[in-house]
This record gives structure tokens, C-alpha cells and sequence, in this order.
């Protein structure tokens, strides 16, 4: 067993090698010697955990609206095909997530909200229209985003 002492002076795995320590912590919890886990970097990990699924929401969000966007400002645009299914994919991938982590969907609207500066960065970059011809606030109601059916005219 690690004493605290020796806590203090072996080499910090966590910060020399994630992978190595993580399986570490693992094994220690498995094997039910929680005296010698890392709390602090233990609460840190799993906090950061919820926040990459939430930051995975609001990036797929992003990447939806853009399409979303492209469809509604670009309707003569030859190559719509791959933008149905980028759109299609986030709306799947984004459920994925919902189901995954349902307490999420309550804040859907403030990601989106979040995320729509982003969607206007994806549009402008992708398309020859400029921020001034897109909406300041996301003009989509957010059950309308999720919605297999609705493509915007």
C-alpha cells in the first residue's frame, strides 16, 4: 500500500501519462482500494467528462444549423445532396447523444443559442454569403432543428 508520504514524492502519473493512470485508477477501483485513488484528478476527469458531452451537443448543433442555414440561403445550390445528409447525420448523432445523456435535452436551448455563432462561421467560410445575410439569433425553434421532416425554404 502507498502512503500519503510517498503520494507526495513518486512521479505524478496523471500528469506524465493520462492513459497509464487511468487504467491505474481503474484497477485500484476495481479493486476496491479507494484509499490510494486520486480523488482530486478523479473529480476533475469526471466533471470534464459531463462537459464533452455537452460540448459535443452544442458542436453537432452547430454543424446542423449551418446546414440548416446553407439549405434555407443557398436554395439554387447544385450540390444540396451532401448537405441533406450531413444535416440527417448531426439529427441522428445528436439524438445518439440525448439518449446517452438525457438530462441534456433541458438545455438545448441555451446550446443552441451558444452554438449559433458558429453555425454563421460555417456558412460563411463554406458559401459566398456573408455574416450580414444571415440572422443575428437562430431562426429555427429548437423542436424544428430536431425534426426529421423540416427542412427550412
Amino acid at each position: 500500500m502507498v502512503t500519503h508520504l510517498e503520494q507526495h514524492t513518486m512521479p505524478n502519473l496523471y500528469e506524465q501519462d493520462f492513459y497509464a493512470w487511468t487504467h491505474e485508477q481503474a484497477e485500484l477501483l476495481r479493486a476496491g482500494r479507494y484509499a490510494e485513488l486520486s480523488a482530486e484528478h478523479l473529480i476533475e476527469e469526471i466533471e470534464d467528462l459531463g462537459k464533452r458531452e455537452r460540448r459535443a451537443v452544442a458542436s453537432r448543433l452547430a454543424v446542423l444549423i449551418g446546414h440548416l442555414l446553407k439549405w434555407q440561403y443557398q436554395p439554387e445550390y447544385p450540390y444540396r445532396k451532401s448537405w441533406r445528409a450531413t444535416i440527417n447525420e448531426q439529427r441522428r448523432r445528436i439524438e445518439q447523444l440525448l439518449a446517452e445523456s438525457p438530462s441534456l435535452r433541458a438545455q438545448l436551448p441555451e446550446l443552441i443559442a451558444d452554438a449559433y455563432p458558429d453555425s454563421r462561421d460555417l456558412v460563411v467560410r463554406e458559401t459566398p454569403l456573408d455574416y450580414d445575410a444571415l440572422p443575428l439569433a437562430c431562426p429555427y425553434p429548437l423542436e424544428r432543428v430536431l425534426d426529421n421532416g423540416f427542412w427550412p425554404d
